[in-house]
């Protein structure tokens, strides 16, 4: 039997299908971007920087989760930040043998100092690109209309990532406050990116009920839905995402803060691997949660007994549900369960050698 240890984890190949570019730099970066732009920060230590910005147990729920990205957007409005924290995010991601991220952020919260959408773009792309080149690594960018912003907006966005289709983007999605915000207001954007053949991504279902994902799959047209955690509450859209195998991005620890969860064993992750839905891990933003993809599949073993059966299940649906063409998916897929033969044979000769010596 395989000891699901922190160590053991981490070298597993993964993917990160769900990760905010604007929620997952690294402190020192923050640091470093600040002084040499003489923004001014809201605290002078990693320490109690960390306070502000990452959420802890007594977050109260999505609106409070959000608050971060005031103060890591606040450095990320010039090209040469934008590149830098892709760079490094991908980096970090390859570091812990992510093999395939699909990284995903609002181009329009970048203009604050005048940049245009292409220049953002072009940024955040060649940051992801020249990490490929040093690190194990593939990336795609999923560009984000907002919610809670005039649908005038995602439909720019929406023109964006189409024009940006085979150069980097992979996706387009809507992100920002659920609640009170229907994904439906921003139809126009969505048909726009589905009659351009764009791979569809929604929050949907987070801080707000299955209806919220229905309208993500029946009227927007989603191929994957972003959390998901609400879906158990109806049954019959339940069985839809399962029968035409609508992956769920699932991200454990942020579901926990912003309160889509009561508590972290109350999550529905368990259901929904035992019912058979397509079901994907992913850190949501690495900063903001305080995260990584090791943590992510540590938390679940430790606080939902999830067997290594389950993680190996879900790494596998994690590749499966990339945006990438059918051919280099199956090439990921079996390059990832090469690497994960080699990786338990590694595992159980060690094991063998240790009960021979004993």
């Amino acid at each position: 039997m395989i000891q699901l240890n922190r160590e053991f984890i981490h070298q597993l190949p993964k993917t990160d299908l769900h990760v905010h570019l604007d929620g997952s730099l690294r402190y020192k970066t923050l640091f470093s971007l600040a002084k040499k732009q003489k923004v001014e920060l809201p605290a002078k230590t990693e320490e109690d920087l960390k306070k502000i910005i990452s959420c802890v147990d007594t977050c109260t729920g999505l609106d409070q989760y959000l608050r971060g990205f005031a103060v890591t957007l606040s450095v990320l409005q010039e090209e040469e930040a934008l590149y830098q924290v892709a760079y490094e995010l991908a980096e970090d991601a390859a570091l812990e043998n992510i093999r395939y991220m699909e990284v995903r952020y609002s181009p329009i919260l970048h203009t604050q100092k005048g940049l245009r959408l292409t220049q953002i773009s072009d940024a955040v792309i060649a940051g992801l690109r020249d990490a490929e080149k040093n690190f194990n690594i593939r990336t795609g960018v999923i560009i984000c209309g907002i919610r809670n912003m005039d649908p005038v907006n995602s439909i720019r966005l929406a023109e964006l990532s189409i024009a940006y289709k085979n150069k980097g983007v992979i996706g387009f999605d809507l992100a920002g406050s659920e609640y009170n915000n229907p994904a439906i207001e921003h139809k126009e954007a969505f048909d726009l990116a589905l009659k351009n053949n764009l791979n569809i991504t929604i929050h949907a279902g987070e801080a707000y009920g299955p209806e919220s994902i229905s309208q993500a799959i029946h009227h927007c047209g989603t191929h994957r839905i972003g959390h998901g955690t609400r879906l158990l509450e109806d049954g019959d859209l339940l069985n839809y995402v399962n029968d035409h195998r609508i992956p769920l991005e699932i991200c454990v620890k942020s579901n926990y803060h912003t309160k889509a969860v009561k508590n972290l064993k109350s999550h529905p992750i368990v259901f929904y691997l035992d019912y058979g839905l397509r079901v994907t891990m992913n850190t949501d933003n690495r900063m903001i949660s305080d995260t990584t993809m090791t943590d992510e599949f540590m938390l679940a073993i430790n606080e939902l007994n999830l067997s290594y059966q389950e993680i190996k299940n879900i790494i596998i649906n994690g590749f499966k549900s990339a945006f990438i063409p059918y051919k280099d998916r199956v090439l990921l897929i079996n390059k990832a369960l090469n690497e994960i033969d080699e990786l338990e044979e590694k595992v159980l000769n060690e094991k063998i050698k240790i009960e021979e010596k004993i």
